[in-house]
């Protein structure tokens, strides 16, 4: 018998505590086990690197959620992006990415590994003909956000798995944007899914974390082989926090959507608004894409302002309900300028974003306080 997303984000891998009953799966706030003789190790664990029951459970629910075979969970979503990288590309081996990107994504490339001899395209990905032009035979990745940071752009994931597996390449859907509960990657062909567990997965903007989720075992296995050896793992208390917020995932998301949607409505009306971003609009690009991959739209919002910059910045400090900060996808709702904040590491390349933009992660507050809130602010 098959369960639904919601059962399976409250009970995968979280089955009640053996010992006691505790329905909620305990932080083993431990780095080490004991063995009963050399190698006799009890349920497999050994070091808190390595394995540690907390997040096991995590990685479990990860992977149902996902649809996939195996789990990692990660200290940060750039660790889990920097493990997937030195599994499987070498040196002179190329990457297609997003021409819209996030930036920490970015900036992983073209100062960590472009160093280390790893070379990287920015393409418009909703272009199918430009990301076959971009492909080499040494692409090893097709990389994809979808929706895009800042400017949620849609790409096609089945199409773009068919191209990546017709060229020997494999297909990596960063799915923060969405999370789990709005698109399932692997079942439209993705070999791996990423995630910022900071987002909407944790969703309470009070821990930090990463994850990978591979849809192949012998994948998984080498991924998690590398998490080891790497290190970059989270810690049990992190674990069981991001555990913790994907219980309520579906809940919040449908909230974080229903509020999105009235706040595009506000957004389209003002006069001071030139352009509303957001994939749920019929004339959106990516609309028919994102409508037949997605359960709804989300919770990002972008949006761009009469009186360029200066403007966009001044819409961004006049807030008083929606928080100037980085992050998205917590239950309170926040907004920055991606040009200066999130997306500075940028400037100059060519994924620089317009200054005129403004970003809003839609929270779950009464959307009624939250449009009275923009109106002042857009003045």
């Amino acid at each position: 018998m098959s369960n639904g997303f919601e059962t399976l984000a409250i009970h995968a891998g979280q089955e009640p505590d053996p010992v006691t009953g505790a329905v909620v799966p305990p932080i083993y706030a431990t780095s080490t086990y004991k063995q009963d003789g050399v190698g006799g190790l009890r349920g497999g664990y050994e070091y808190s690197r390595s394995a540690n029951p907390t997040r096991t459970a995590l990685e479990e629910a990860l992977a149902a959620v996902e649809g996939g075979v195996r789990g990692m969970a990660f200290a940060s979503g750039l660790a889990a992006e920097d493990t997937l990288l030195r599994t499987v590309c070498k040196p002179n081996d190329h990457v297609v990415i997003p021409n819209d990107a996030y930036g920490g994504t970015y900036r992983l490339f073209s100062k960590v590994h472009e160093r280390w001899g790893l070379h990287y395209d920015p393409v418009p990905l909703g272009d199918l003909d430009a990301v076959a032009a971009a492909m080499t035979q040494k692409t090893k990745l097709i990389w994809v956000e979808t929706p895009t940071n800042p400017l949620l752009g849609i790409a096609d994931i089945a199409a773009l798995a068919q191209l990546a597996h017709e060229n020997d390449a494999l297909l990596v859907v960063d799915n923060t944007f969405a999370s789990p509960y709005l698109q399932q990657p692997l079942a439209l062909g993705a070999d791996v899914v990423v995630h910022s567990t900071t987002k909407y997965v944790g969703g309470h903007s009070d821990v930090v974390g990463g994850a990978l989720i591979a849809a192949d075992k012998g994948l998984g296995d080498e991924l998690a082989y590398h998490q080891n050896a790497m290190g970059g793992v989270a810690g049990p208390f992190d674990a069981w926090l991001t555990l913790r917020g994907l219980k309520t995932l579906g809940v919040r998301m449908d909230r974080h959507c229903d509020n999105a949607e009235r706040v595009v409505d506000l957004l389209l009306a003002h006069p001071r608004v030139t352009q509303v971003l957001y994939p749920g609009l019929d004339e959106h690009p990516g609309h028919e894409v994102a409508a037949k991959q997605m359960k709804r739209f989300g919770g990002m919002v972008s949006f761009r302002v009469d009186g360029g910059e200066q403007e966009a910045v001044d819409v961004c400090d006049r807030t008083k309900l929606f928080t100037l900060g980085e992050s998205l996808g917590g239950v309170e709702s926040l907004i920055e300028h991606p040009g200066r904040m999130t997306h500075a590491s940028a400037a100059g390349s060519p994924l620089e974003v317009p200054g005129d933009l403004v970003r809003l992660s839609v929270g779950i507050e009464t959307v009624d306080d939250l449009l009275a809130d923009l109106t002042q602010a857009l003045g």
